[in-house]
């Protein structure tokens, strides 16, 4: 049986947290899109691959302060990918606890590439471009696949 990281378990299954004070923990914002393209059968969407991690997962970050969602989930996808995007709808969001046990939301949004070309890096050593199908079971964390399923 797979074994889900705690930062990457729903947030109703991991115990609440709670600063010194008592205070509900910060949530972390982040966003980032799900890139797709037209493919022969069908869409196909955009998988990262983090050394760091060894998964697979949308690209997707933290936000910035000041900056906005959307912002955010342009910014986070051309750093993580090379890849330009215009954004589209706004998808399904995660949401569940960080490795360091924090509440964290990501916001998602169909986004279709306007330029760009995808070279390696610290964060992101591979893309896959995948049909639906497949792209749902080589993500990495159950709580992205839902984000797919809104892409339709």
């Amino acid at each position: 049986m797979t074994t889900i990281p705690s930062e990457h378990r729903p947030l109703s299954t991991v115990p609440s947290e709670q600063e010194p004070s008592g205070e509900p923990a910060p949530i972390v914002r982040a966003a980032g899109g799900v890139v797709w393209r037209p493919g022969p059968h069908g869409p196909e969407v955009l998988l990262v691959h983090r050394p760091r991690y060894d998964d697979w997962s949308l690209p997707k970050g933290k936000r910035d302060p000041g900056e906005t969602d959307e912002e955010c989930a342009r910014r986070e996808v051309e750093e993580e990918t090379g890849l330009v995007c215009r954004l589209g709808a706004e998808l399904a969001a995660t949401r569940y606890r960080d490795r360091h046990g924090r509440p964290k939301v990501v916001r998602y949004w169909a986004m279709e590439v306007v330029g760009g070309t995808f070279a390696p890096n610290d964060e992101v050593d591979q893309i896959a471009w995948l049909e639906l199908d497949p792209a749902r079971r080589r993500l990495s964390y159950p709580h992205d696949r839902p984000v797919l399923d809104d892409l339709l």
